[in-house]
């Protein structure tokens, strides 16, 4: 519909396998291509249904089109904000304590240590019930940024209204995230996946505002 924005699937900063051994490259093109695809391609026919439902004034229309606009809504901000904030294992930004220092030292001061926080996130992460995804966010309206962890379920976004928190880094705690490589271990995954964080994006978010963590989803437009 003229005027109406469309949103893209946003390229990875990385190749399918560059997360190997720990996020297979099958995984990653499926979850990608497919999963995230899906989501960008339902949200723009939902918001282009809404819109013609308001410009016929057809209420019923538009109240019908909320949940697919938050759940597909959700999956692309979630899913974007995932891409980036995950990275080669062993490379300079997976190196917490050199990429984050000023993350670490809020985390440490929080949870009492790096271990501690990694043994909560887990937890928070194992203690989903179905589809989900697990969250460190500051709250962008404490002094110097007070960190939580925090739980979302199926696709709902983990900022629901912008300049309340900012999304340190997630995880994806879907099925078709893990599923074709750890089959049901997800402890396994959870454990895994600490290799992939990319520390420096997280820095980025914890320095920054909220603005500036949805400044990709922006560019996409």
């Amino acid at each position: 519909m003229s005027g109406l924005a469309t949103y893209t699937l946003p390229q990875l900063p990385y190749a399918y396998n560059a997360l190997e051994p720990y996020i297979s490259a099958q995984i990653m093109e499926l979850h990608h291509s497919k999963h995230h695809q899906t989501y960008v391609t339902n949200l723009n026919n939902a918001l282009q249904a809404h819109v013609a439902a308001i410009t016929s004034n057809d209420i019923p229309a538009q109240i019908a089109q909320q949940p697919a606009i938050k759940f597909n809504g959700g999956g692309h901000i979630n899913h974007s904000l995932f891409w980036k904030n995950l990275a080669p294992a062993e490379t300079p930004e997976t190196n917490y304590s050199e990429a984050a220092p000023s993350l670490v030292a809020e985390i440490e001061k929080t949870w009492g240590s790096f271990e501690g926080f990694k043994k909560a996130f887990s937890a928070a992460l194992l203690g989903i019930q179905g589809s989900g995804w697990g969250w460190l966010v500051k709250e962008s309206t404490a002094e110097k940024g007070r960190l939580r962890i925090i739980t979302t379920k199926d696709q709902d976004p983990v900022v629901t209204r912008l300049g309340d928190e900012v999304p340190v880094f997630g995880v994806d705690m879907w099925e078709h995230a893990y599923y074709l490589q750890y089959l049901n271990g997800k402890a396994a995954y959870v454990e895994n996946i600490w290799k992939v964080i990319n520390w420096k994006t997280a820095e980025e978010r914890f320095q920054g505002s909220p603005e500036d963590a949805f400044a990709d989803l922006k560019a996409q437009l």
